[in-house]
């Protein structure tokens, strides 16, 4: 524990998140603007009612973004919603599939068909907190004299019903699933080297011969960018039926696609870039045949200020993103939430005195090295707010930590 702690003020000094949500709840000052709006207008109403959304968040560099996006999944998984946290600097953004199998692998898919099983065995009218651990269904069944045909015919019936009646579910996905809780019940039996075939057809690996699923009862193609988006959908489904509300999958560092650094994992060429912003354009347009789903983009603003590269570059992208109406007052409900636009509604003096005064009480907890700034730095800080290249909360952990490396 105490090793995370220096690990997360090691990051805070660094002006990076903590990765810590104790220290990043207890840090966190003036964001709540926007995270509690989010979760009211849509974690708590529109997305767990089955709408889906995709939002984007920017800002200069330190302006907070990953913060918001570790602090926005802390409360997404609060309200019962499972939060996939992805970085665009491990994850290729050109094809969709990348996307949907770095989801399915943060996704405990196991835990979520153990839950729907669970379910099966109520529908028949039993109690699974009955059944002993390392026990299936079927063998807890017959070991109180109550396993017969008729019990195996009601179980594939469960089964049929809940996932090849379901209309939301890829046809080979719900077969799959349904053969994978038939492995947990104990019927249909499912051997451990079919189970494993099955799980990687669902991470789309190249090793799953169609031919050897052929013979399982599946039909399946491989997963690719085209039906990708489809597979997606019926993962967030699975995981409605095992009782989440829904998936939340926030996607970080998208700058790295006008990145001019061939040493990144995923360097894009014009090409790849292109295909990113075409994937994403085409994610917003069928946003609505997801459901349960939210994304969320982040990205400094150089990929909106690059006009050769970046988001303008791709006008069928743009159109649908960009922020038609100016206000000089905050719009919670924009699509593009700049984090730099909280400086005059939200990061008054005050709250950057209780910004600072907080960091530096996690920071010399476990170590020396920060002070709270004082009222006229806070005013100068703010005046500043305006001008260069590092955003006003960077500026503030920078001050706190340099105040303390005064004294």
């Amino acid at each position: 524990m105490e090793n995370d702690i220096n690990q997360a003020i090691n990051l805070l000094r660094r002006g990076q998140a903590p990765a810590n949500q104790e220290l990043l709840q207890e840090l966190s000052v003036g964001i709540d603007f926007i995270v509690d709006f989010w979760k009211d207008k849509y974690l708590a109403n529109y997305i767990s009612q089955g709408g889906s959304k995709v939002k984007f968040v920017t800002g200069r560099n330190g302006s907070g973004k990953t913060h918001f996006l570790q602090l926005f999944s802390i409360e997404a998984e609060k309200m019962n919603y499972i939060p996939v946290l992805l970085s665009a600097k491990e994850v290729w953004l050109h094809d969709f599939k990348e996307i949907y199998t770095a989801v399915l692998k943060k996704i405990d898919l196991i835990n979520c068909l153990r839950l729907i099983s669970f379910e099966v065995v109520k529908q028949l009218g039993y109690d699974p907190l009955l059944i002993p651990d390392g026990m299936t269904f079927v063998d807890y069944l017959s070991s109180i004299g109550q396993l017969g045909p008729v019990t195996k015919r009601e179980i594939r019936q469960q089964l049929e019903h809940m996932f090849l009646s379901n209309p939301l579910l890829d046809n080979n996905f719900a077969f799959t699933c349904s053969l994978l809780v038939g492995g947990l019940l104990g019927h249909p039996v499912l051997e451990d080297p079919n189970k494993h075939l099955l799980l990687l057809w669902l991470e789309g690996d190249r090793e799953a011969h169609l031919s050897s699923l052929r013979r399982l009862g599946l039909s399946p193609s491989k997963i690719n960018r085209y039906n990708a988006r489809h597979m997606l959908r019926s993962l967030v489904e699975i995981c409605r039926m095992a009782g989440y509300n829904g998936v939340v999958i926030s996607i970080d560092d998208m700058e790295i696609l006008v990145s001019k650094d061939n040493v990144e994992n995923n360097h894009y060429t014009r090409m790849k870039r292109e295909d990113a912003y075409e994937s994403i354009r085409e994610l917003i347009d069928e946003i609505d045949t997801l459901k349960n789903t939210m994304f969320v983009f982040s990205f400094d603003r150089k990929l909106i200020d690059d006009d050769i590269n970046g988001l303008k570059s791709y006008q069928a992208l743009w159109m649908r993103i960009q922020n038609e109406v100016e206000s000089t007052r905050f719009n919670r409900f924009t699509d593009i939430v700049d984090l730099d636009q909280l400086i005059e509604e939200v990061y008054t003096p005050e709250i950057l005195i209780e910004m600072s005064a907080r960091l530096s009480n996690v920071i010399n907890r476990l170590s020396r090295g920060a002070v709270p700034i004082t009222l006229d730095i806070a005013q100068e800080l703010h005046a500043k707010a305006q001008y260069g290249k590092v955003s006003l909360p960077r500026q503030v952990n920078l001050s706190t930590i340099q105040e303390g490396a005064d004294h």
